[in-house]
């Protein structure tokens, strides 16, 4: 018998790791409520149709990454790969269109047979809103802020950048297509058996391939921009200004793109450098051809989705750079600081105690997004919250009044 250990891609979640998860999506819900979002939940597995039609059958996701079986019945059902088509599916089915504007918020477990990584499950979770039969850019802005103010009160804002571009409206949409397939067609040659694949069917996917021959022959393709009509500038103009209004900084990325026909206008995505290849922390769009492909009326829609596991990471990571920094600031004023580099709390107050500490400066995912830290008595066991401005100065004099 093979020891038993969690399937490839998957992985426990520990009682540490639950608090993570729980805390990120405590703090979006906490949140989503506050934008008047309501929380559904649907099934982990659908009717395949659900998934296969409007992502596409010659997608990635449905070729090859989705977990499809057929059950004892003769159904031919799939466990979610993402969650927006099976929020879409609980409108049309439960009736909900006379219901509109409808806001919902989920979180829950997804699946993708994809190669494991660092931030990448087969089994994986995510957080995400979607608002629905809404036309106007507020729509846009409003997602955005949301998915800003939840990073921020998480602690993590800072360690991400808003990628932003627009796809224009399906007649700005599709001129482009039509200029990028006929680009792409002259070097074909150049180009990988990905992206070779995806020229007739989906040629806005060949601009983000990671392919180094792909990404050479991209940055001679047309720009969107060049094909975008007066509609699509203008709505576009108004996401940014909305944006600019709330002070949410972003950056301009042209190659940001979705390859499904139904996606419109606004893409964005939250990446940061602290994750390695996984940087995206959170994705979403405008969907406004989604409604109808899957039998309902014409009717827009825009969302995100996040990765629980990645936004879990990037709080890790910032606590760890701030102690580093906060321990660099504390030796510059004579104090010798040991960092204790891994292991839960209890692990690491007992190597406090065995290197006999007379203090410990306790940081952790609620202290960082208030801009706190906790500082432990280790002699009477008395703790007290200081702030952590740049000079640390409580800190600091709290610390010298333990040393006389």
């Amino acid at each position: 018998m093979r020891s038993l250990q969690p399937v490839r891609g998957t992985q426990d979640l520990l009682p540490e790791m639950v608090r993570r998860h729980r805390q990120v999506a405590e703090t979006a819900r906490s949140a989503a409520e506050l934008y008047g979002f309501a929380e559904i939940a649907t099934p982990i597995f659908e009717f395949t149709e659900v998934f296969s039609r409007p992502i596409g059958e010659t997608t990635d996701i449905v070729s090859k990454e989705m977990y499809s079986f057929v059950d004892r019945g003769g159904e031919e059902i799939t466990l979610r790969p993402e969650n927006t088509a099976g929020v879409v599916r609980a409108v049309l089915s439960g009736g909900l269109i006379q219901n509109t504007p409808l806001r919902f918020f989920y979180s829950g477990p997804m699946f993708r047979y994809e190669r494991p990584q660092k931030g990448r499950f087969r089994q994986f979770h995510q957080i995400g809103v979607e608002l629905i039969a809404v036309s106007q850019p507020q729509a846009d802005i409003e997602v955005i802020a949301l998915g800003s103010r939840i990073l921020d009160v998480l602690g993590i804002r800072q360690h991400t950048v808003l990628e932003l571009n627009t796809l224009g409206d399906p007649a700005s949409r599709t001129a482009y297509r039509e200029a990028l397939v006929s680009y792409f067609s002259q070097r074909v040659s150049e180009l990988s058996e990905d992206s070779r694949r995806r020229l007739d069917r989906n040629p806005l996917r060949i601009l983000d391939s990671k392919e180094e021959s792909d990404r050479r022959v991209s940055l001679e393709a047309p720009s969107l921009d060049e094909y975008l009509n007066t509609e699509s500038r203008d709505f576009f103009a108004d996401v940014k200004s909305g944006l600019d209004r709330l002070g949410i900084p972003y950056r301009l990325n042209p190659h940001l793109v979705r390859g499904l026909d139904y996606y419109t206008h606004t893409a964005f995505e939250f990446v940061t450098p602290h994750l390695g290849a996984q940087g995206t922390v959170i994705g979403g769009g405008r969907y406004d051809g989604l409604v109808e492909m899957m039998g309902g009326p014409a009717m827009p829609g825009v969302g995100w989705a996040a990765g629980i596991e990645r936004l879990a990471m990037l709080i890790d990571e910032t606590a760890e750079a701030t102690a580093l920094t906060l321990a660099e600031v504390l030796r510059s004023n004579g104090c010798v600081v040991d960092l204790g580099y891994s292991g839960n709390l209890a692990r690491r107050m007992r190597r406090a105690n065995r290197i006999n500490a007379r203090a410990a400066v306790l940081i952790g995912e609620d202290e960082i997004a208030r801009n706190v830290a906790t500082l432990r008595d280790l002699d009477t066991g008395e703790q007290v919250e200081v702030t952590t401005d740049p000079s640390l100065g409580e800190l600091r004099a709290r610390l010298q009044a333990f040393y006389g």
